[in-house]
């Protein structure tokens, strides 16, 4: 049997190879940061990571992670429910519900996790969830997972959701899914026009903060900041792994009757083992440093705000943008390869984006501006890409 599904896959893996779609990992050598040593031992900066805040290497989270290990141990060895459950994950619950305004938190291995448990144990057949066209992924798995009907409206479009909110307007309960910030074009959604919405329909509203928890709002809350909508949102749900410190781990935090629920219905929280007692220890250490200062949000801020401006004067088409991702548009899919190619020769390690992960026609390079970043950096970047810029005949 395996022989002739062997010959499928192999033959399914050449076909993503000759669409030019086949993804390799490429390999560092040396702890996240704004500056990597490749394999091959070139040293290069890095404008592709989430690490927004800078705090994948930040000794302060590493310290907390090492005296985790020294007095709670390397892991768990069980869900939550069982024996899965210490007072450092109690104790990082609490923080995340204090930093968003929320009333409670729940744990998972990943965003992802948190996602595809959201909706499942919440809705039914007779519900509805309404969601953005341009969700990641995990949302619309999440979607996929549950019984409720579903409706999708156009990109942070507030005609088509308004009019999808009426269709749904014969189900029992209303769910308006949307990421906070859309990680291919940097939009942040339009909470505010989403939520007045949800009032008017009398729909909930879930915001996946991924991409937007540390980075959109003044202090890094959040969409929900930045809105001016904090404790009002029934759903968050977001990860440590971005901006957060980049390890592992997830979270839903809101309403804490929807969270009771999750503990005792959502199966990627049941069925998972819990996040090691180091990622729950140096997870409540970053959110505890962002609420004591906001050094590192108003320089996340100001490089973003610095490097776009240089970007655009350069010449370059770039996506507007609220939050840390600058989508430098170049269209054709072959150019942003070839683009991002050049770019590591010149020191600079960013990635192409093309169809399917961006709509046809569509290609581009995702900038991802970092608080660790300095200005000589940032201009060496964008002296990078105007060099090949010209060489690839973007720029005249």
């Amino acid at each position: 049997m395996f022989t002739d599904f062997q010959k499928y896959l192999q033959q399914e893996i050449q076909s993503i190879k000759d669409a030019g779609l086949y993804k390799n990992e490429r390999v560092i050598t040396t702890p996240q940061s704004a500056e990597i040593r490749t394999s091959n031992g070139d040293e290069v900066l890095n404008f592709c990571a989430n690490n927004y805040l800078g705090l994948a290497n930040n000794p302060v989270l590493i310290a907390a992670a090492k005296k985790a290990m020294d007095e709670r141990g390397y892991g768990m060895s069980s869900v939550r429910f069982i024996c899965g459950t210490q007072d450092s994950h109690k104790a990082l619950e609490k923080t995340i519900s204090e930093f968003f305004g929320t009333e409670d938190t729940i744990l998972y291995a990943a965003c992802f996790d948190a996602n595809g448990g959201v909706f499942e144990p919440l809705l039914g057949e007779q519900d509805a969830i309404i969601s953005d066209a341009l969700n990641h992924a995990s949302i619309i798995d999440g979607v996929r997972l549950c019984k409720a009907q579903r409706f999708r409206y156009a990109n942070a479009d507030m005609a088509d959701l308004e009019a999808q909110l009426q269709a749904a307007q014969k189900c029992r309960f209303r769910i308006i899914a949307t990421d906070g910030v859309f990680s291919m074009d940097g939009n942040v959604a339009p909470v505010d026009k989403i939520y007045e919405l949800a009032q008017k329909y009398n729909a909930m509203v879930m915001v996946d903060e991924s991409h937007s928890a540390g980075v959109v709002g003044k202090t890094g809350r959040g969409t929900t900041e930045f809105y001016n909508l904090q404790g009002k949102v029934e759903i968050l749900t977001g990860t440590l792994g971005k901006a957060f410190g980049g390890a592992v781990g997830g979270f839903t935090t809101g309403r804490k009757e929807i969270i009771e629920m999750l503990r005792q219905r959502s199966r990627p929280y049941l069925f998972s083992n819990s996040i090691p007692p180091m990622v729950a220890a140096a997870g409540k250490a970053a959110f505890e440093l962002l609420s004591h200062s906001n050094d590192l949000q108003d320089k996340l801020h100001s490089n973003t705000e610095y490097f776009v401006s240089k970007m655009k004067a350069a010449g370059f088409d770039i996506k507007p943008t609220q939050s840390a991702i600058c989508a430098v548009m170049l269209y054709d899919a072959k150019l942003s390869q070839d683009f991002a190619a050049e770019l590591q020769k010149e020191g600079i390690y960013v990635t192409g984006f093309y169809y399917p992960v961006v709509p046809k026609g569509q290609a581009r390079i995702r900038v991802q501006v970092s608080a660790a970043h300095e200005i000589s950096q940032l201009d060496k970047c964008v002296d990078a890409f105007t060099k090949v810029g010209k060489k690839l005949g973007v720029l005249k």
